[in-house]
């Protein structure tokens, strides 16, 4: 048995709860503290779940036992909170975006090389039982050669159900950093990295008015693109197109579709871990329902656990800091391109995420 990895949280918001469910399904993790800026929300929740200590954020990092910590700040603080973890001498899983641009990224990542750890980065679904199941499709051929991809993410916005959604519209914000990097890390799970994109990206509303119970009629200046387009020229060759909008009242659109010489695949929600797949070979006339190959009775905490089987055994994890800056990287050049008008070359670029081996005994991960 893997030696357990102590954990540590910091910031306590809506994500947490998922956090703490999907950790406590692994054997290797063992969640000893939680740390807020309010310290009564963040003993609320250690008693809600049952977490031994609440404490302050320079108690949580000077607990020499704690190895990893889980920054589940907003998006604004996402850089700075790890790099303060990080210069404590813990690894850190933060919630995406990696940060607000390359520059932040680029400090953290350097940081972590400095101090010899490791930086994990959300989104973590691309390891459930749907993505991985279509990432075993295409890795086994069953499309043949990947020719193009296409990922739509569209909605109204969250002011109508978040409870704290202005951050949506500040920098870090809008539907391409937001949900982006759900898509942006499928797309790559499946077919590896980019190398050329272009894009066009607007913002429809100059104000937001929220509805949501906590703040109803609060109007939110709107900061940030609320509609981006982007266009994907990947290393393998493949051509991709990825819409982010939180500007549709509603669509016909597919999620993630990839299109292969012999084939079709529709891809689940890269925002869960579960959902069907969908084949169409060449040869056939309607589509099959895929049974999975790998398990979906996982949350969000897996890319936390598979951080802490690399820290144990040395081997590279997925969900890495390195994969979260190239997904940066394309988001703000989906920005940039679409203010410069023309293409990006991307300097960035990531090894395609190891694909998870089948038969996995459930909360365990491979070594």
């Amino acid at each position: 048995m893997v030696a357990k990895v102590k954990v540590g949280f910091i910031g306590v918001g809506n994500i947490f709860p998922q956090y703490i469910k999907g950790c406590r399904a692994f054997e290797i993790l063992d969640v000893v503290a939680v740390a807020d800026m309010d310290l009564a929300r963040a003993q609320a929740r250690a008693a809600e779940y049952d977490i031994p200590k609440a404490c302050s954020v320079d108690e949580l990092l000077a607990d020499p036992s704690i190895e990893i910590v889980v920054n589940l700040t907003v998006p604004q603080a996402h850089a700075e909170v790890s790099q303060t973890i990080l210069n404590a001498g813990k690894h850190v899983h933060v919630e995406k975006p990696l940060g607000l641009n390359r520059e932040q990224g680029s400090k953290v990542l350097g940081l972590a090389q400095q101090k010899g750890l490791l930086v994990g980065c959300a989104p973590d679904t691309f390891l459930g039982g749907g993505i991985q199941t279509a990432r075993k499709l295409i890795d086994d051929g069953a499309i043949g050669r990947p020719v193009s991809a296409v990922a739509f993410m569209c909605s109204h916005g969250p002011e109508s159900w978040h409870p704290n959604p202005e951050f949506y519209y500040k920098a870090g914000g809008g539907p391409m950093f937001d949900m982006g990097p759900y898509y942006l890390t499928a797309l790559i799970n499946l077919l590896g990295p980019v190398k050329r994109v272009t894009g066009s990206a607007q913002t429809s509303f100059s104000e937001r008015v929220a509805t949501s119970k906590e703040k109803h009629g609060l109007k939110i200046s709107v900061d940030v693109p609320t509609h981006v387009v982007g266009v994907m020229d990947f290393q393998v060759g493949a051509v991709g197109t990825i819409i982010t909008s939180f500007d549709t009242w509603g669509h016909h659109l597919p999620l993630i579709e990839v299109f292969g010489s012999e084939g079709s695949l529709s891809v689940p929600d890269p925002n869960t871990f579960g959902g069907d797949v969908m084949l169409r070979r060449w040869d056939e006339k309607e589509w099959a329902k895929v049974p999975h190959t790998h398990s979906d009775n996982v949350g969000r905490g897996i890319g936390v656990a598979d951080l802490a089987y690399a820290v144990r055994s040395g081997r590279p994890h997925r969900a890495s800091g390195e994969l979260a800056f190239h997904v940066l990287d394309l988001m703000q050049s989906f920005h940039e391109a679409s203010a410069e008008g023309h293409h990006i070359q991307i300097q960035s670029t990531v090894t395609q995420p190891a694909a998870l081996p089948t038969g996995l005994v459930a909360g365990t991960l491979d070594s």
